[in-house]
């Protein structure tokens, strides 16, 4: 028996808890934690010092998407369950997602459910995925949530990589800004110095300014790499580890400007598109928003969402739940409300998720538009006080010849 040191997340209330379990193996841990009510994020044997799995860090996104796409293709085209996952096992090209695959059989044929199986593996399939594997097998249309899975994450990954893409451009002009910058203050604030030394003038206070601040970079570099390594590192570790840094972190996400508004309409299409997910393959409202707002993936954000729960456990519709909730947007609870009178929630929680999908899209593809005159106006700044302090005193001393 092993004893493996563990963070995970509480399912009911998204609190994140540390511990110890003891188990024979990593994943039958990670089903032990799952079988608690835990969403574990790390799962460390004692003694080591790997903070995830060997498994784990082998199985990629776009690994666990093909899994899913071919799985569901082969269940709804009629292949048992055995044989389905053995042909996946077999042509998956990700010898992490190759062993992941022959576990789940191995569990699938010892009789355990399809859910017992994925839950082994808890650090690959979160709670929004487990949960419509569970739905899918009860109610039959295992290959129906496995297509809706592969198509959300696919969604996901898709943003992800609009985002990065429209980030390309602005980080570009920021290099060329810090390349300027450091060219004029390393190449030419030095002859400004040299000249006026040759001349017995004395430097300008702009450029003795400039000339200062290049000796500290060009004498202390060593301990500027230094401060700002441990800083980054240190910050690094207080947003990932510890609750408050989390929060803080999560906090400034949803508030800074321009890009505020796109992540709170990220989480609400989140949120919503999850919700209508589970609900259409029949998990009950309340599990369904519990692990919708776990989905979120902001705590700040779960935790004004999560005080619909006791609301719903209270009696109260879904709209009546969400339509005082800060940072859901408002046409969420109105569709819900719609859903409800008409009997379709989910289909029109799915509706409302695309109309803030479409507009997020839209956003993002103008990213670019909306940070570039923020990033001139910097540059222009920056660089004119450069060209200030080197150029001012030329003329300065052009004039000063000349007279």
């Amino acid at each position: 028996m092993k004893r493996y040191n563990y963070r995970a997340k509480e399912k009911a209330t998204g609190k994140i808890v540390k511990g110890n379990i003891q188990a024979d193996n990593e994943q039958l841990a990670g089903r032990l934690l799952v079988d608690q009510g835990l969403i574990p994020e790390t799962l460390v044997e004692e003694g080591s010092t790997n903070p995830l799995t060997k498994l784990t860090s082998r199985v990629t996104q776009k690994d666990r998407i093909m899994f899913t796409r071919q799985l569901s293709t082969l269940i709804g085209a009629g292949l048992p369950l055995s044989t389905a996952l053995r042909t996946v096992a077999e042509q998956t090209e990700s010898k992490g997602m190759r062993g992941v695959a022959e576990e789940i059989l191995a569990y699938a044929e010892s009789g355990k459910s399809l859910y017992e199986a994925f839950s082994a593996h808890p650090h690959i399939f979160n709670g929004v995925y487990l949960a419509l594997i569970q739905a899918g097998e009860k109610s039959g249309t295992l290959d129906i949530a496995l297509k809706r899975l592969a198509d959300q994450e696919e969604q996901d990954a898709a943003m992800l990589s609009k985002i990065r893409g429209a980030l390309v451009y602005p980080a570009i002009i920021l290099v060329v800004i810090i390349a300027v910058l450091l060219f004029m203050m390393f190449a030419v604030v030095p002859q400004v110095e040299s000249l006026y030394k040759d001349m017995g003038e004395e430097l300008p206070g702009l450029t003795q300014g400039l000339v200062n601040l290049t000796n500290f970079f060009v004498s202390f570099w060593w301990l500027i790499l230094i401060v700002i390594t441990t800083t980054c590192v240190g910050l690094f570790f207080f947003i990932k580890r510890t609750k408050t840094g989390r929060h803080i972190a999560d906090s400034i996400k949803i508030h800074v400007p321009i890009f505020g508004g796109l992540f709170r309409k990220l989480y609400v299409s989140r949120f919503a598109r999850t919700a209508e997910m589970l609900l259409s393959t029949g998990v009950p409202m309340v599990d369904s928003v519990t692990i919708a707002i776990n989905a979120v993936s902001n705590v700040v954000v779960e935790e004004e969402y999560s005080k619909a729960i006791e609301m719903l456990k209270g009696g109260k519709t879904l709209s009546e739940s969400l339509v005082e909730r800060e940072y859901m947007l408002p046409l969420v609870p109105q569709m819900a409300g719609i859903g409800e009178e008409s009997g379709k929630i989910d289909e029109m929680l799915g509706k409302a998720a695309k109309v803030y999908e479409d507009e997020l899209y839209n956003q993002i593809n103008n990213i670019s538009t909306m940070i570039e005159p923020i990033l001139m106006v910097i540059m222009a700044g920056l660089i004119g006080i450069v060209v200030g302090g080197t150029l001012l005193p030329i003329y300065s001393l052009v004039n000063s010849v000349a007279v």
